[in-house]
């Protein structure tokens, strides 16, 4: 995280309580103090008397922001009387959230010489001007624009037109009409040979004869002449 332009700002850090810490003495309570590093400033708690392995301290502390130093100490001491404290364990608290959100408060694992887990220590840590950004705010206008308030909510038509603003009319039903009871069927295309009783047309006459109708009149024979009219039997030949 690149974080820059805090040369010189102030930053509070608050050592809250330890838990589970590593017991150092065998008769008596242990008397625990939390001790903070930064550069050259450091800063002593007081003791916590019989605090044993979860002592309280609630003591606020404000160090000098320094660049490219991202990192605090933190030392967890055992006092005693007669011989010099105990180490009970430290740790090291990353700057980095409390410094781009203006606060932090966690829980950060201590450890101790050997490298073994010695208990933990509560910190809370606030930075009060990562609420003013001003620099930031006017690097990230070009990528981030401002919009005007948006319009009243438009449903897009996925075909490509724009929605009917009024309600469609349509046309008056027509009177209802009784289907038929047959079916319409789709000509068929298909080709079929041809029925042997089906397709022929009438003979056409021969040429130079006058079309004939049935039944045909009646005709006077060319053999035999009519008989004259009131003689009956007809005279012979």
């Amino acid at each position: 995280m690149s974080i820059s332009g805090i040369q010189g700002l102030p930053f509070e850090v608050t050592v809250v309580g330890c838990y589970n810490l590593e017991d150092k003495e065998w008769i008596s309570r242990q008397d625990p103090y939390v001790c903070l590093e930064y550069r050259s400033a450091k800063y002593r708690t007081k003791t916590c008397t019989d605090g044993g392995k979860n002592p309280t301290f609630q003591e606020k502390f404000i160090f000098t922001l320094i660049e490219g130093l991202w990192e605090l100490n933190v030392v967890v001491w055992n006092s005693n009387t007669l011989v010099a404290d105990d180490l009970i364990g430290s740790g090291r608290i990353q700057l980095h959230k409390a410094l781009s959100q203006g606060f932090d408060d966690c829980t950060w694992p201590l450890q101790s010489k050997t490298g073994r887990h010695s208990g933990e220590v509560r910190l809370i840590l606030h930075y009060s001007n990562a609420t003013q950004p001003p620099k930031c705010k006017a690097k990230l206008a070009p990528s981030m624009p401002e919009y005007a308030p948006s319009a009243p909510f438009t449903q897009v038509s996925p075909y490509g037109h724009a929605p009917a603003a009024t309600p469609v009319s349509y046309p008056a039903t027509l009177p209802y009409a009784a289907p038929s009871p047959y079916k319409s069927y789709p000509t068929s295309t298909a080709t079929h040979p041809p029925s042997p009783h089906a397709g022929y047309s009438p003979l056409a006459p021969p040429t130079g004869y006058p079309p004939q109708t049935y039944p045909p009149p009646p005709q006077a024979s060319s053999y035999y002449p009519s008989a004259p009219a009131g003689i009956y039997p007809p005279p012979p030949y």
